[in-house]
């Protein structure tokens, strides 16, 4: 067990704001889902897509480490006899030993099982295995191409500030109070902190009042987040914790897009979180429904490592499930692909290579 690495986790858990992440308060069990929806089997679906892909790309370095299956892999769903039970001893579990990231990472030498897939070993076999890791990888997926937003991003971006341009280049013609001409003699359209200064001052003309609403509205949109992101669930930091503290295996965030990976260390998470003034720069708190309305933290995935630059596209079909009311729910499936793994990148990462480069 890495003790030292403990230590650093709780160190850095006392600097994490109570209202983004409150460790005193004790954890609030789920719900019980009472049924499943497409949209949740093709996540899954996706999850497990991602899942496999980092599993092989790892298995395939045949240079010391492997990876193996630890996260719960059952396949029930809300609706189908025995969920209740099932989703009651998940719970239990988060409030025993915390959540399991998805895949471990031995050193071949620390792993004798035949078989790579751990996860439904008991406690107390667990208990013997898993504190050997030296690493421990969740992973998550997302739909999107990380080329294809950063250049649409980037296009929109342009679009706002070139409207901005327009609009600051015809208040300088207007007679305005002197708040407003300092502030239009001094701003730079490329230094968005200068933007971000805009005055408060009342402006008196119908039409001048429109104008500066534009520019207000312009403005704040820069302030949105405009980057691709890891996305941490407050209360998946406080379970993760609770694992890291139960076996001491550095614990790190894998975010599989269908064309690049990046991964960051759960260290780096609350490093990143801890700093009030990196929020609404490198990290965002946001609440949506996409996310069922929880507190959602998106760190820039470029504070992290680019695992991969390159992924080859799955085959995908659809598929449907049957409940046992006869309720059918249709879903994606996938297969294949393949993950470029960046395996110095990786090895980096995870502490396997000294500063001279070898491997430890």
């Amino acid at each position: 067990m890495n003790e030292e690495y403990i230590q650093k986790i709780e160190e850095l858990i006392k600097d994490v704001p109570s209202d983004i992440v409150n460790f005193a308060l004790k954890r609030r069990r789920g719900n019980v889902p009472t049924q499943a929806f497409s949209e949740f089997l093709t996540n899954r679906e996706q999850g497990d897509w991602a899942e496999d892909l980092i599993f092989k790309a790892i298995n395939e370095i045949d240079n010391g480490v492997i990876a193996v299956r630890y996260g719960k892999s059952d396949q029930i769903v809300a609706g189908e006899p025995g969920f209740k039970d099932f989703y009651q001893r998940y719970q239990d579990e988060l409030d025993k030993m915390g959540k399991r990231p998805d895949l471990l990472i031995f050193r071949k030498e620390d792993f004798s099982l035949a078989n790579l897939d751990i996860s439904h070993l008991d406690d107390r076999e667990l208990n013997n295995i898993v504190p050997k890791a030296i690493a421990g990888l969740e992973i998550r997926s997302s739909s999107f191409l990380v080329n294809k937003y950063n250049e649409f991003s980037m296009k929109r971006k342009d679009k706002i500030i070139n409207q901005i341009k327009k609009i600051v280049d015809m208040l300088k013609s207007q007679y305005l109070p002197k708040g407003w001409r300092i502030w239009l003699s001094n701003v730079d359209i490329n230094n968005e902190n200068t933007l971000f200064t805009i005055p408060r001052t009342p402006i008196k003309g119908e039409s001048v009042k429109v104008t500066v609403k534009e520019l207000r509205t312009l403005i704040n949109s820069l302030k949105k987040r405009d980057f691709l992101s890891f996305t941490p669930k407050a209360e998946d930091i406080y379970v993760i914790y609770k694992w890291v503290k139960s076996f001491g295996v550095p614990h790190y965030y894998v975010q599989v897009f269908f064309d690049r990976v990046y991964a960051i260390p759960f260290k780096n998470i609350l490093e990143i979180i801890s700093d009030s003034s990196n929020e609404g720069k490198t990290f965002f708190v946001e609440r949506n429904a996409k996310n069922q309305f929880k507190t959602t933290i998106h760190i820039d995935i470029n504070e992290g490592f680019l695992l991969a630059e390159k992924v080859e596209f799955p085959d995908h079909w659809s598929e449907y499930k049957e409940l046992g009311r006869g309720r059918l729910l249709f879903y994606v499936t996938f297969r294949g692909g393949r993950a470029y793994l960046d395996v110095k990148k990786f090895y980096e990462m995870i502490g396997l290579y000294s500063i001279e480069g070898n491997i430890k």
